[in-house]
């Protein structure tokens, strides 16, 4: 680490400028996190020298906004497998396999968020959330994989790059523990360096909860002209009751809020339809539709409004029947007793994916977004390829490296 710059981030952390440069060199000695040093291991326990496939955690206390994270992964005494997450479990990186004394260097970004929105109002987030790390006030990396190893770390505050900010209930919010995963989480992986996620979705959500509980108004503290916003809702609406509650009234009427707000920023929203359910036919060959009117109501404010539509819903209806309904349990969370540490009862939910169903879900957005022709696809990463759903990658070939926090209680919502 240099300290000079480190020191040099911290001061101008304190002075409120967004400026900072932050760099470490893992290859020496680094302490447990503190609010008094402001990085450190965090999350778990430090790795010890030894013990060469554990996970581990690294924080950096910094202000919010995007971040240019540059990571040189490999050893010089050992060879390495090396998985990079941020904050909760959002992917970056891949394994990445080097030879002993050989190194790969990797940038990308990554957005930081706290509830504060200014010094009056802040997001009035859930208990659960408050443990969560795209809360905080801290930079948190996940090194995880086979062998696990990194040489330097360097953090830099980036304003420049467009940033796609994401709305939705627990099909998009990046799911803090394991098994569950959802696409918000997954579709960092595919772009490079000049793109930035900010996903700001949460379980059980609707589009009128989102809103009243102040995250979109967090999202206009921080967008600016040119950046994205995806909204996916649908699955939480339809079970609202009350006067006005419909699709065609509460449900439309959030929705055109988020396209004024949106708009009035200067930025480009986005609509994606909700991700299907589970829910088969007597034949056991068609899905259902469970979302009653609600993905139509969406189509519906979208033509009204001139607003672009990602057909996810029919996407992953597609996606559903052509792996079946037997192997349909693959991307989801189904699971036996015991799979998991503290699992003692089986896992069975239709509706939320696992770490399988979230990836492959990710790619039918950004295959979405090449429909739209999004300038930002002109950054998707060398190594993507086009997707059909259809056409799914094999579930008995997909590996996750599973991060060391888990929870069996299902996400809020259905």
């Amino acid at each position: 680490m240099k300290i000079k710059l480190l020191l040099a981030g911290l001061l101008l952390s304190a002075l409120g400028v967004s400026a900072q440069t932050y760099q470490f060199d893992m290859t020496k000695s680094q302490p447990n996190y503190t609010d008094q040093a402001g990085y450190g291991y965090d999350v778990v326990a430090a790795p010890e020298k030894k013990d060469i496939k554990k996970a581990f955690f690294f924080s950096v206390k910094v202000p919010d906004g995007n971040y240019r994270v540059t990571v040189t992964l490999g050893s010089s005494k050992r060879a390495a497998s090396t998985v990079v997450r941020a904050e909760c479990r959002r992917l970056f990186l891949e394994e990445c396999v080097t030879k002993k004394g050989k190194y790969q260097t990797f940038s990308f970004l990554v957005n930081k968020r706290s509830p504060y929105i200014n010094n009056k109002e802040r997001v009035l987030i859930k208990d659960r959330e408050r443990e969560y790390l795209h809360w905080d006030d801290r930079l948190t990396l996940e090194f995880n994989g086979s062998a696990p190893a990194v040489r330097e770390i360097r953090v830099e505050r980036d304003t420049i790059a467009p940033t796609v900010f994401l709305c939705g209930n627990s099909t998009v919010v990046d799911q803090a523990k394991e098994p569950w995963a959802s696409w918000g989480q997954m579709i960092p992986r595919w772009f490079d360096d000049q793109v930035c996620f900010a996903n700001f979705a949460e379980s059980g959500l609707t589009a009128s909860s989102f809103i009243a509980q102040k995250r979109l108004d967090k999202i206009m503290s921080m967008i600016k002209k040119g950046d994205y916003v995806l909204c996916e809702f649908g699955h939480n609406d339809q079970k609202e009751k009350g006067p006005g509650a419909g699709a065609y009234y509460n449900f439309s009427f959030a929705l055109k809020k988020f396209i004024d707000m949106t708009r009035k920023a200067g930025a480009t929203i986005i609509f994606v339809t909700p991700t299907q359910r589970r829910a088969w036919d007597t034949s056991k060959t068609k899905i259902l539709e469970t979302h009653s009117n609600y993905p139509e109501a969406m189509r519906a404010v979208a033509i009204r409004e001139k607003v672009p539509v990602i057909e996810l819903h029919d996407m992953t209806r597609t996606f559903f029947e052509t792996l079946g309904y037997d192997n349909s349990t693959k991307a989801l969370v189904h699971y036996p007793a015991n799979t998991f540490p503290g699992q003692t009862t089986a896992l069975a939910d239709n509706t939320h994916f696992n770490q399988y169903g979230a990836y492959e879900v990710s790619k039918m957005v950004v295959m979405g977004m090449k429909k739209l022709q999004l300038p930002i696809v002109n950054n998707l990463r060398n190594d993507w390829k086009d997707y059909n759903p259809a056409q799914p990658d094999d579930w008995k070939t997909f590996h996750w490296a599973l991060c060391p926090i888990y929870e069996t209680i299902k996400p809020d919502g259905n």
